[in-house]
């Protein structure tokens, strides 16, 4: 039920230039959980492409299917060739890529081949270009696509390896494969979708990043034919929508931090419950602003839901070394009990990695992107989150908000929404306490050990080398490995 007395005593959060770019209405917004309806609600809308497609990502791979256990829509399986396809099949349909520059080794490294990328790069109909317009080592890690200028998914999935998944996560999946068929673990991430206003103004986020990257300015190809895919629910309608962004400094750019701003503020504002999914848990900033609320005598639940270790080897050194330090400051400062950090598991105990970006705060704020809560995603890198927030007296929104929340718990613990809400009911709303009662034999979230940080893990921790908070120089970065907390 709507929490009524959390809303009165909350101010409001979004204010553009600080917590937020823009805010614009979506006339329909629905949030997409797990590849597998994001990969088919795409393909559905792109076939309804009349003007233009405009993806852009951290990381890209032509020769993933997009509906990999089996076709039910029109056009080639592996996205690549079904975007040349329809390329082909509609003269005047404009088709770009924009990929993180770097993110080609990833590419080269994985055995992709580069027939695509060269031909998209030197010529082809759909058009590729690598976004190198960064500092040294940062990333371009924001995941958009817009259709027409009138229907846009933002969030946190690339259509790229090994993000494909349902919501069920099964050990052995079949559709859940490398292009070469070598099975992959199972896989949780979030997605948007959204239309109207709040649609065109992600579509110019993405025509100013093109520009940016290539010098290039895009002519708007707006379309008026409805395009929303048909199997996909719509959650809100006629709804406020908070683009938030981070963004580097970087030649003539200014630094821009609203995602770092926006997250302080609901952790700010939270009163009774923050529920929190992200790749990492790495920001002191965050992590302090969070030992604030639980020294208060009367403040909220926070349940953050990671991975049980980073994906790749710096990467599980830098982060989980971070994370690992986050969770003493925090378990120092949690002296009522109100702070848990798990990771989900599958029935058959295997961890499914979290890359899922997403904040709720009560019943009344929904925030989701593709921000970590890492040094870089809010300040290093370029990142996109929309944010979504209760209005006043909004009983549907602010039902819809919990029903989220209380979807993604029932997931993780593979049991049913009705069990997640009685347990909750009985206990005045109690996060624990669903995770307490509801543990069964198969699906879980699994508390996240605690441990000593080894000295070479002290060193990396919090580093600028691995996270860097803002650009810097090298000799900064290397004088950061040997700061202490």
């Amino acid at each position: 039920m709507p929490d009524d007395a959390a809303f009165r005593s909350a101010p409001s959060i979004l204010e553009e230039g600080r917590t937020c770019w823009r805010i614009a209405t979506a006339d329909r917004l629905s949030i997409i959980v797990d590849a597998a309806d994001f990969f088919h609600a795409a393909k559905e809308a792109m076939l309804a492409a009349e003007h233009s497609i405009f993806l852009i990502g951290w990381d890209f791979d032509a020769r993933i299917e997009l509906e990999p256990e089996g076709p039910t829509l029109e056009g080639p399986n592996e996205i690549g060739k079904f975007l040349n396809w329809i390329s082909r099949r509609r003269r005047g349909l404009d088709v770009r890529i924009l990929k993180w520059d770097l993110g080609v080794l990833n590419s080269l490294g994985r055995g992709e081949t580069p027939f695509f990328m060269l031909n998209w790069m030197f010529g082809g109909r759909v058009k590729l270009k690598l976004d190198g317009a960064h500092p040294p080592l940062a990333a371009h890690h924001m995941k958009l696509l817009v259709i027409d200028e009138t229907l846009a998914f933002c969030g946190g999935i690339d259509m790229t390896v090994g993000r494909w998944d349902t919501r069920e996560h099964e050990e052995n999946r079949a559709g859940r494969h490398t292009p070469r068929g070598a099975p992959l673990g199972p896989w949780h991430d979030a997605t948007s979708c959204l239309t109207g206003p709040a649609a065109k103004a992600l579509s110019e986020l993405a025509r100013m990043r093109w520009e940016r990257a290539t010098g290039e300015t895009i002519e708007v190809l707006a379309g008026e034919k409805d395009i929303w895919p048909q199997r996909l629910p719509v959650d809100f309608t006629q709804v406020d929508v908070g683009i938030a962004r981070t963004a580097p400094e970087y030649e003539d750019r200014r630094q821009i931090c609203e995602i770092e701003a926006a997250t302080l503020a609901i952790v700010a504002t939270v009163r009774r419950t923050l529920y929190i999914e992200s790749q990492y848990f790495a920001s002191r900033k965050i992590a302090e602003a969070i030992a604030a609320r639980l020294a208060e005598p009367d403040g909220p639940q926070i349940l953050v839901v990671n991975p049980d270790t980073a994906d790749g080897w710096l990467e599980a050194k830098a982060m989980d070394s971070a994370r690992i330090r986050m969770m003493h400051l925090l378990d120092k400062a949690d002296r009522h009990g109100r702070f848990r950090i798990v990771y989900p598991a599958n029935e058959a105990g295997s961890p499914i990695y979290v890359h899922a970006k997403i904040m709720i705060a009560d019943d009344r704020i929904l925030k989701l992107g593709s921000a970590n809560l890492n040094n870089r995603s809010l300040g290093y890198d370029t990142e996109c989150d929309i944010v979504m927030e209760r209005e006043e007296e909004d009983d549907e929104m602010a039902s819809e908000i919990l029903l989220k929340r209380d979807g993604l718990l029932a997931e993780h613990l593979g049991c049913s929404l009705e069990a997640v809400r009685a347990v909750l009911s009985e206990t005045g709303g109690s996060l624990f306490a669903v995770l307490d009662r509801l543990d069964p034999q198969g699906r879980r979230m699994v508390p996240m050990p605690m441990r000593a940080l080894t000295p070479d893990e002290e060193m990396l921790a919090e580093s600028d080398i691995a996270d860097p908070e803002r650009p810097v120089s090298w000799k900064q970065r290397i004088a950061s490995l040997f700061r202490r907390a």
